[in-house]
Order: structure tokens, then C-alpha cells, then sequence
């Protein structure tokens, strides 16, 4: 039962962490914002990216810690 409780909480976390990227892709691609907003942005989009890779590597730590 823990493991399904982990799997929901990081595929909950990866589809926010999903919907938050594609918000800032979609806006990026636009080129409607100025250049330090852009530039905040894409540093944004990098640390989203980073921190679901983070997600993910701390997953499967933790279930082949558990299993």
C-alpha cells in the first residue's frame, strides 16, 4: 500500500510540475514578454525540468530502498 501512496504523490507532483512547464513553454514560444521577463522565465522552465528529474531519482531511490 505504500508503494501505490508513493506512486499517486509523484504522479500528482509530475502533472503540476507538467501543467507549470507548458504554461511557460506556451508563453515563451509567444515572445509577447520582455527580455528579463523571458529570460525568468526560461530559468524557471530549467529548474521545473531539474526538480522533476529530482522527483523521479528520489522515487526510485526510495522504492528500491523499500522493496
Amino acid at each position: 500500500m505504500n508503494v501505490l501512496i508513493d506512486v499517486l504523490e509523484v504522479v500528482g507532483t509530475l502533472l503540476i510540475g507538467f501543467a507549470a512547464l507548458r504554461v511557460h513553454h506556451r508563453v515563451l514560444n509567444e515572445h509577447k514578454i520582455g527580455k528579463r521577463v523571458f529570460r525568468a522565465m526560461k530559468r524557471e522552465q530549467r529548474l521545473g525540468i531539474l526538480g522533476m528529474v529530482l522527483i523521479v531519482a528520489g522515487f526510485i531511490l526510495e522504492i528500491g530502498y523499500k522493496g
